[in-house]
């Protein structure tokens, strides 16, 4: 479980780079998306598309979680990889099912996967909070990155 959860062995650089991702990703698309879906639900749920045939407001739940929950996890390089996973998902579906992979109108849900699933496979990196919480050696200090 540590392994799934560890920030990963990246250079400095390697990691400023994880972090401006994850901020820029992140925040971007918990204002941009997460928020409006969040503060219209009740208005929106009954209107949502249900792709995978769950129900609307189901469906808008699950997609909220992501892009709130999901995006400010991913921010703070907080379970990075779960949350990344969570907007692969979401704008997986967005792409395949709710845009039927039409480049012009599902090429914003494939560009952020994009960014997601990089993020998925590196982790958060040392400037993370899974570093913090998932990265210590043994004597309890923060992981000290290996050259390559």
């Amino acid at each position: 479980m540590k392994k799934i959860f560890s920030p990963g062995n990246d250079s400095a650089f390697t990691s400023l780079g994880l972090l401006v991702l994850r901020l820029w990703l992140g925040l971007t698309m918990f204002l941009n998306h997460g928020l409006e879906k969040l503060s219209h639900f009740g208005v929106m749920s009954s209107k949502f598309p249900d792709p995978l045939g769950i129900g609307s407001a189901p469906s808008l739940a699950l997609v909220t979680f992501a892009e709130t929950a999901g995006a400010l996890l991913l921010a703070m390089g907080l379970l990075t990889r779960f949350a990344a996973l969570t907007l692969v998902i979401d704008l997986g579906v967005a792409f395949i099912m709710v845009h039927k992979a039409v480049t012009g109108m599902g090429e914003l849900a494939f560009i952020y996967s994009a960014g997601y699933v990089a993020l998925f496979l590196a982790g958060g990196g040392r400037f993370s909070l899974d570093q913090a919480l998932f990265g210590k050696s043994k004597s309890g200090w923060p992981a000290k990155a290996s050259r390559q």
